[in-house]
């Protein structure tokens, strides 16, 4: 890697939370830099809906019986 080398003060001030560089105009731009952690806000639900009917149990089927073969 090349050594950074200071060529001239501009006087820029500076504000925490922002990176500044060089740009492809030659202009000095800042960026507000992105920081890992914070999550994005959960959207709000429309409608509540409504509870599912309860069903009745399914009648047991009895067995059929087997015939035996003589």
């Amino acid at each position: 890697m090349a050594k950074t080398i200071k060529v001239k003060k501009v006087g820029v001030k500076k504000k925490d939370g922002y990176l500044y560089f060089v740009d492809k105009k030659g202009d000095i731009s800042m960026v507000k830099m992105n920081r890992g952690g914070k999550r994005k806000k959960k959207k709000k639900a429309a409608k509540k809906r409504k509870p599912a009917k309860k069903r009745k149990p399914a009648k047991k089927k009895k067995a059929a019986k087997r015939r035996r073969r003589r």
